[in-house]
């Protein structure tokens, strides 16, 4: 199970995992984004998908709750090298990471495939000039994974 890649003058690419953040990303204040839950459904059968939140306002797991996907809560304080050290185990090589915040920086860094989405929350600077690629939303971020051809559009020299 994974999605295949081949970018060509740039790498060739066999996704497992999906390292998503929650708020900001597939969530807006707390609540899941229209069309999430479609796009998790579709991609469910091609890679897995890990949700990681420090879960600020308390509903991702009610949320997510009928979803094929691992939420990942983390502890309070050091997020971001929590996310690097979970994609670390998940095998990097194998994982696309999406995100939007400073404390995803280091999650895309490691990523085989990094994606930072702006959202209605916005993205901090440094995610943006981390990532591989960026879009104006989590659902077009998605679309990227249904329809890995724009990534190799994007992505070829």
């Amino acid at each position: 199970m994974s999605i295949s890649i081949e970018v060509p003058g740039w790498r060739s690419l066999a996704l497992a995992h999906l390292a998503i953040d929650y708020n900001g990303t597939v969530a807006l204040d707390g609540r899941l984004v229209d069309g999430i839950a479609g796009r998790f459904a579709a991609l469910a059968g091609q890679v897995r998908i890990h949700v990681l939140t420090a879960d600020t306002f308390g509903r991702a797991r009610r949320e997510l709750l009928d979803l094929d996907c691992k939420l990942i809560v983390l502890e309070r304080g050091n997020e971001p090298i929590q996310k690097e050290e979970y994609v670390e185990r998940l095998g990097a090589e194998a994982v696309v990471a999406i995100g939007n915040g400073r404390n995803d920086l280091e999650m895309l860094k490691r990523a085989a495939l990094a994606i930072a989405v702006i959202g209605g929350e916005g993205a901090a600077s440094e995610t943006l000039a981390a990532a591989d690629i960026v879009v104006g939303d989590a659902v077009a971020a998605l679309d990227l994974l249904l329809n890995p051809l724009r990534i190799t559009a994007t992505l070829r020299s």
